[in-house]
């Protein structure tokens, strides 16, 4: 699987899975953005995640459902229809299945994830068009998680523990390899959302290693804000590309377990 710009989006908070907040009813809307010298700042795409109660094979689940989609004026560009879900175990908060529909352009891809935490591995079921599917079981362990869980990660840490110095390494699941992404606080600030208001923010620094886990040099690397309260939400994401840099912004949210006393004013 790529590292997609929807990927991207889901990777916006982490901790341990002891941490993780899902709150059923929660729903998060962004806009995404397109920006560069001699380009104006355009709104490319829309993502949406939702929570709800669900079962899996008989068992209550959390269900997580990410979407991500092109909007229609950019369509002739880039057509981009991207599904990503996950079924949490209510009681551990680990994922049990991760499944991934991805439609970019020509490109498609499907993957299934299947979790044992009885043995710590994972299998993986993935394929790309029309070309046969292909299986791996790999070895896991506590940090490691699938592309759409890490999103509800460190959203319970006591902000008595984010201070200077704060840092961490987790490992992100993708169908034949498992990648590092380390993260790095980098200091509070008040940021202004976009048709929002103005939020007091945490501001993290985020780098997704080279496919050989070796070099976080010459990774992916992207910046998040969220909300400084007990919510924890993502307000704002920014990654540079080749030519430019993509930004997404939280523009509606509903169902939060928490008052968004982040909140300044408009």
């Amino acid at each position: 699987m790529r590292i997609t710009l929807f990927t991207i989006l889901a990777l916006l908070i982490f901790s341990t899975a002891e941490a993780q907040l899902y709150v059923p009813g929660e729903t998060l809307r962004y806009k995404v953005s397109y920006r560069a010298k001699l380009f104006p700042n355009t709104e490319v795409a829309k993502a949406e995640m939702t929570t709800s109660e669900s079962t899996l094979d008989g068992m209550p689940a959390y269900r997580v459902h990410g979407h991500g989609q092109t909007a229609k004026a950019f369509n002739w560009i880039l057509p981009i229809d991207d599904a990503y879900t996950i079924w949490v175990d209510p009681e551990t908060k680990r994922t049990k299945r991760f499944e991934s529909n991805l439609h970019e352009g020509d490109y498609t891809f499907r993957s299934i994830y299947t979790f044992d935490w009885f043995s710590y591995n994972v299998h993986t079921r993935w394929q790309s068009r029309q070309r046969p599917e292909k299986f791996k079981t790999m070895p896991i362990s506590a940090r490691s998680m699938d592309a759409l869980s890490l999103y509800f990660n460190l959203r319970d840490v006591p902000d008595e523990q984010i201070t200077d110095g704060y840092a961490c390494d987790l490992e992100m699941i993708l169908e034949d390899t498992i990648r590092t992404l380390r993260f790095r606080y980098d200091g509070r600030e008040v940021r202004k959302i976009k048709n929002l208001g103005r939020f007091n923010t945490i501001k993290f620094r985020c780098t997704i290693a080279t496919s050989d886990g070796e070099s976080f040099k010459d990774g992916t690397e992207f910046e998040v804000w969220i909300s400084d309260d007990r919510n924890k939400i993502p307000l704002y994401v920014m990654t540079p590309i080749k030519v430019g840099s993509i930004c997404a912004y939280l523009y509606e949210y509903e169902g939060l377990r928490f008052p968004l006393d982040s909140f300044i004013k408009k």
